[in-house]
């Protein structure tokens, strides 16, 4: 999106390091390649195809008091440090967690942060990341915001601190964005996409998202988190529970084993009651993975939702495993999709063509069904969807 058929797309620079916040780097990492962006992601001494593990705070409950932590998912480098060109580079993101301390200390790091800010290029950096930022005099006379503990050392730094009134705020000041924690992805990646020239249309679209306990981490925070970013009203709802009940979600990674890893990831905190919904008041519907899926196929009130949508031909996306809901629906006849390798067969039974998922980021787009393999093919999948809903972007 933003990009016109042979038009170089524009690039972003993603700076990571070992246990940054997993949902500061992923959801900027996957949103903005929604939206046309190439974005490479880098760390000090680390190559591409190199892993950054990350971490991630189960649940945030304020900005001045310890928060829990556990390990996220394997972050996959896409480029190479000491290859950066910075001409090349439109724009630094920077993901808070723990990696921003380290990251700070390395005069590499630092001296990039410099370049940037010198340039007036767009800068956005949430939570820790201003730590990178202060010892490259970045936030020097700069309105920015954080969480509370980060106050002191802006302020020494030279920044005009503005207190977070919510886990969400964001502060813009010319090419420099900031934001409290992830909650606030949504504002903290339009801000950025207006400082890089972005005109978002604001959209109207309403969009339902399915899912049960332990659905895939990513493939329902990426997708809710992206669709905010031009403004569509997102419900994210679960059989039997209201809006306000979490669900908890797992991450599942490919770590060399015959099959993905898995552990537990956030609490994601429902939107709305799903005994209250009616598919005619939404534009599109979202069906993530994981391991909730095989339980919503049999519930015969998620069947005759997706029914709905389907019959109305109203745009429908699904992420790995949200194929088995499809299945069980009986919506795939003649239907082209990808998905979780081990669906092949099912999908092939009820009538569908299944399209290789290979490689992993494959995304299938057959009319009103847009099909992602798994989580790394989201970026093309959002992109799609939004297409299906004319959600326009340009620069």
């Amino acid at each position: 999106m933003g990009n016109p058929k042979g038009e170089e797309r524009r690039r972003v620079l993603l700076l990571c390091g070992d246990y940054m916040e997993d949902y500061e780097a992923m959801v900027p990492f996957q949103a903005l390649q929604a939206f046309g962006f190439s974005v490479d992601a880098v760390s000090p001494v680390k190559k591409a195809g190199d892993i950054c593990a990350t971490a991630i705070t189960i649940q945030v409950e304020s900005t001045d008091q310890a928060n829990r932590e556990s390990r996220g998912h394997n972050f996959t480098l896409n480029a190479t440090f000491d290859d950066i060109e910075f001409d090349k580079y439109d724009g630094l993101v920077i993901p808070g967690g723990r990696s921003p301390e380290h990251l700070a200390m390395k005069a590499s790091v630092v001296e990039l942060g410099r370049k940037f800010s010198d340039s007036r290029k767009p800068i956005a950096a949430i939570c820790h990341g201003l730590l990178v930022l202060a010892p490259a005099g970045a936030v020097k006379g700069r309105k920015c915001t954080a969480v509370s503990t980060m106050r002191p050392g802006l302020v020494a730094a030279g920044a005009h601190w503005v207190e977070p009134d919510t886990l969400s705020m964001c502060v813009a000041d010319d090419n420099l964005i900031t934001g409290v924690t992830y909650y606030g992805n949504p504002e903290f990646i339009g801000l950025f996409l207006k400082a890089l020239g972005g005109n978002i249309c604001a959209s109207e679209r309403r969009v339902l998202i399915i899912i049960g306990n332990y659905a895939e981490d990513y493939e329902v925070t990426v997708p809710y988190q992206t669709l905010k970013v031009p403004g569509c009203h997102v419900d994210v709802v679960c059989p039997e529970k209201k809006a306000g009940d979490t669900c908890p979600t797992t991450i599942r990674d490919f770590e060399g084993g015959q099959t993905y890893s898995e552990i537990q990831g956030h609490n994601f905190v429902l939107t709305a009651d799903f005994e209250s919904i009616d598919a005619s008041s939404y534009d599109a519907l979202v069906l993530p993975g994981g391991k909730a899926p095989e339980f919503l196929a049999i519930k015969e009130d998620v069947i005759v939702l997706v029914k709905q949508f389907m019959e109305a031909r109203k745009p429908v996306a699904s992420i790995c495993h949200g194929l088995e809901i499809l299945v069980a629906a009986g919506v795939l006849q003649g239907k082209k999709c990808t998905g979780y390798p081990g669906i092949k067969d099912r999908v092939v039974l009820s009538g569908g063509t299944f399209v290789e998922a290979d490689p992993i980021d494959r995304c299938v787009t057959d009319g009103n069904l847009v099909t992602a393999a798994a989580w790394q093919g989201q970026p093309e999948l959002i992109s799609q969807l939004m297409t299906l809903l004319d959600i326009q972007v340009s620069f």
